[in-house]
């Protein structure tokens, strides 16, 4: 047992008496966060921090997996929240909320007109999938990057235990930034395409023309585009990546920061196609749920009001920038590099020498934690993350990196874990 770390590891063999993993999410299990070398439960957050139930702090750089865009307890959103708790969460008909929330997302949003609320992003992928079918008519989907664990997507993963053959054989996935591969899908389920979902930018920002050209295609198939924006919107711009690009898609699908960490998602889109919702089923008795209401208004309220995206992009800028210049001070560009947009980059690993991609992040991992950073490989900014929190950040590559070398040219970074390395869970990115 971990001496640093043995009040989680002991509650984890609690919880996993009842709970499979442990956890109800994958992405916090000890399937993400090496045992032995890592915390499980956390207690609290404020700010850009948070607390184990060992009583340590980090800066979080997960920010509960990018849905956490203003910081910890924000206390704009949690005003806003104990008002409408005092009025109630749920009634037996709708809450003003709903229109009032649908209305912020339709103006703010490029592709919106027309709005239904889920409570995960899953909710919403799932929603846009069957309203595409309805409205083309069709069955086959095109898919790149994650969306989500409903059958319709994840069948189309390595992890699709439980999935029907039927299900899976819908879905297809192609990779981003390359069109051909989508070309002979959409010419080989020719007039039998509904949609082609995607985030619109993860690992790498698109080519000039390629959402452009994604759409073009798409269209002339006769399929809806879908742009997946539970992590991009509200975070690339206050419209989500569509604004930041200038590609407006038919259908957007939201969720993470829409609420500052709040259970919320929503489908939006064109009305001709949103309007498919009045016979489509897609109904939650949680769906016009007020507290996560009153949290959306709220926070883009304060992402209208404030520099909340130009912050995290000025501080997630500077985090490319040095990062990148560490990497090539300490000569470890054989084996890792950073990408992505300055408010959720990533830090990526691969095979080097007889060692694992998932050693490496397994050791520094290990490293940063015992530092008092908390990250999986993202660097997700929020509002909360001040100038010493990217020292911080830096500070720990400049100790790390070469201890990651070491461990790689000696190809000794067995010696240097203190656990077992992570295995991969599956990759969409």
């Amino acid at each position: 047992m971990s001496i640093r770390y043995a009040k989680s590891e002991e509650f984890l063999a609690r919880a996993q008496r009842t709970i499979p993993l442990g956890a109800q999410t994958f992405s916090k299990s000890r399937t993400q966060f090496p045992f032995g070398v890592s915390p499980y439960f956390i207690s609290r957050g404020k700010g850009s921090r948070v607390w184990d139930i060992d009583g340590h702090e980090y800066i979080d750089f997960i920010n509960g997996l990018c849905s956490v865009t203003l910081g910890y307890s924000d206390p704009d959103v949690n005003a806003a929240v104990a008002a409408q708790l005092e009025d109630g969460t749920i009634f037996s008909l709708s809450h003003p909320l709903e229109t009032e929330v649908a209305e912020l997302l339709c103006e703010v949003i490029p592709s919106a007109e027309m709005v239904r609320f889920g409570k995960n992003g899953s909710d919403a992928t799932a929603g846009a999938v069957r309203i595409a079918r309805a409205f083309t008519g069709r069955d086959h989907v095109l898919v790149c990057g994650y969306h989500g664990w409903q059958d319709w997507y994840i069948g189309s993963t390595a992890r699709n235990k439980g999935v029907p053959q039927a299900s899976r054989e819908l879905t297809h996935g192609f990779p981003y930034g390359d069109l051909p591969p989508l070309e002979k899908l959409l010419t080989h389920f020719k007039d039998q395409v509904a949609a082609v979902i995607m985030e619109p930018m993860n690992v790498v920002e698109p080519a000039p023309g390629y959402l452009e050209r994604v759409r073009e295609l798409t269209h002339a198939a006769g399929a809806l585009l879908v742009f997946d924006e539970t992590i991009t919107g509200f975070r690339y711009a206050l419209g989500g990546a569509q604004e930041a690009f200038k590609v407006t898609p038919d259908i957007t699908t939201l969720g993470k920061g829409i609420a500052n960490g709040f259970p919320l998602s929503a489908v939006c889109g064109r009305r001709d196609v949103m309007q498919e919702m009045e016979e489509v089923f897609f109904s939650f008795t949680m769906g016009g749920e007020t507290l996560s209401l009153a949290a959306a208004k709220a926070t883009i309220g304060k992402l209208r009001r404030e520099p909340v995206i130009a912050t995290m992009k000025q501080r997630g800028s500077r985090i490319l920038a040095e990062v990148s210049k560490l990497v090539e001070k300490h000569g470890i560009g054989h084996f890792a590099s950073i990408s992505g947009h300055p408010t959720w980059s990533f830090l990526i690993f691969k095979d080097v020498n007889g060692t694992t991609a998932f050693e490496i992040k397994t050791l520094w991992m290990q490293e940063m934690m015992e530092r008092g950073l908390l990250s999986f490989g993202t660097h997700n900014l929020s509002y909360a993350h001040t100038e010493a929190d990217v020292d911080a950040l830096v500070a720990a590559y400049e100790a790390i990196f070469p201890v990651l070398r070491q461990a790689v040219d000696n190809r000794a970074i067995r010696q240097y874990l203190k656990c077992e390395p992570l295995e991969p869970l599956f990759r969409v990115r």
